[in-house]
């Protein structure tokens, strides 16, 4: 038997005791990829000996994604139901070989959640040896994936859909004993029959076809989810790979806020087509506020040292004094009261642009602080779309002598194609967003968006 001996990364054995960041499971996953596709969730395959711990490693690592939203798909959920001959002959079946799974299901089921759409995941009943036929687990397409079970590796059209393979290799007595524990009290059998089966069929099986698969493995985790140095090394890679969208790749002037639960469920409410107008104000001041005190983090500061009530001495910073906020008018406005409350006395000035009947003809008129060139510039406006209107007023900005290096311009969402309109005009301006969506439709709406925002937030949609 194969000695386990520490955490391996893409063939390379790493020490267990490493707290670097393993490299790039995928070669592929380097290379620039189409900025203007939805954002494709990450898919890791989880693979193993029965009882070898492939749960418990999958369960820590949702833990640690907390932040993202993570679903479980298991291998088992497509076993194929028994005829009325084989059940009567169960004892001879073999659970572990590959032609027990409807792999055709479990590829429509991956490809389907990959695309962004749910899929009804069937229910197995491990008693009875059949699928339950009037119950479906709902799953949701996520950010990532999670493929778990015995044989996940040995059909190359499944491997080809991952983006990380996990192996877990754990002693062969443990997982025995695993399988004995698990399969007398959950699965209501005897020990002698657990036993048999093992022989007959689990052994083999995992000589013939689970042990072979290890070799597709990016990543193989002795000892399971006792291996904590090895877990926490591919949530760091993991965390690496959800945190830069693709976009902020090809232009390090983009900043996506770092998403939670909170602004995804923020964003749900405020996108949701029947909320009241009350609710729809409250949400999106609350997500404007995030992505405020985020923009000013990216002010200049500098060193300043006081004295605390305790008498002792703290090293701080100052923040950037020379600072107006400005506002194309009329959606930026539900932007002003956020800023209001995080720079008290602020100097706010506004821009609006206006299409001249049918020729487009662009009509720009402004209110600008007259000392706007000697200060750093928060343009506001909650929606980036096509990018037209925000090149004008970055355009007229940079007319009054501000430094397009000293504007950051804070917006809810941005569409791809108002993201490349704007940094490749402005290279050296800032933008912050809480979420970047996926396209522009043929009326130039974002898409799925959000709707008109100022009718939404002023209530003036009817």
């Amino acid at each position: 038997m194969e000695k386990a001996s520490g955490p391996h990364f893409s063939g390379l054995r790493i020490d267990a005791t490493t707290s670097s960041v393993p490299p790039s499971p995928n070669p592929s996953a380097s290379a620039l990829p189409d900025v203007n596709s939805p954002k494709q969730p990450f898919v890791i395959g989880v693979s193993g000996g029965t009882a070898s711990g492939k749960t418990t490693v999958c369960d820590m690592i949702i833990q640690q994604l907390h932040d993202h939203r993570v679903v479980l798909v298991n291998q088992d959920s497509f076993y194929r139901g028994l005829t009325p001959e084989e059940s009567d002959r169960v004892h001879e079946y073999n659970f572990d070989h590959p032609d027990a799974f409807d792999t055709e299901q479990l590829l429509h089921c991956i490809k389907a959640l990959k695309s962004g759409q749910p899929y009804q995941v069937p229910i197995y009943d491990f008693k009875k040896h059949r699928r339950c036929s009037d119950s479906f687990r709902q799953v949701n397409a996520s950010d990532v994936i999670i493929l778990e079970g015995i044989l996940v590796f040995h059909d190359q059209r499944v491997r080809s859909l991952m983006n990380m393979k996990i192996f877990v290799d754990t002693d062969a007595d443990v997982r025995l004993a695993r399988r004995i524990r698990r399969d007398t009290v959950e699965r209501g059998r005897d020990v002698n029959s657990v036993l048999e089966q093992y022989a007959k069929f689990v052994k083999p099986a995992f000589d013939d076809f689970i042990l072979p698969s290890k070799k597709y493995a990016d990543v193989i985790i002795p000892r399971g989810g006792d291996n904590h140095v090895a877990i926490d090394l591919i949530v760091q890679h993991i965390h690496t790979k959800l945190g830069q969208h693709d976009l902020c790749k090809v232009y390090p002037n983009v900043y996506v806020i770092h998403e939670t639960f909170q602004i995804r469920g923020m964003h749900t409410l405020i996108r949701d087509r029947e909320i009241s107008k009350h609710d729809f104000v409250f949400y999106s001041d609350r997500l404007i506020r995030l992505v405020v005190e985020h923009g000013l983090g990216h002010l200049p500061f500098t060193e300043k040292q006081i004295v605390t009530p305790t008498g002792s001495l703290y090293t701080g910073v100052d923040f950037c004094k020379k600072l107006c906020g400005v506002s194309i008018v009329r959606s930026g406005e539900s932007m002003e009261n956020a800023l209001r409350a995080c720079c008290k006395g602020i100097k706010i000035g506004k821009i609006l642009i206006h299409r001249d009947g049918d020729n487009g003809k662009q009509l720009i008129y402004e209110k600008l602080p007259k000392d706007i060139s000697e200060r750093h510039v928060l343009l506001l406006d909650p929606v980036l779309a096509t990018g037209n209107s925000a090149n004008q007023a970055i355009e007229l900005l940079i007319q009054k002598g501000v430094p397009e290096s000293h504007i950051i311009f804070l917006n809810l969402i941005s569409a791809p194609e108002g993201i490349h309109c704007v940094c490749k005009r402005f290279p050296s301006l800032k933008i912050v967003t809480s979420e970047i969506d996926v396209s522009l439709n043929e009326e130039f709406r974002v898409i799925p968006g959000m709707g008109e925002f100022g009718d939404r937030y002023f209530g003036t949609d009817d």
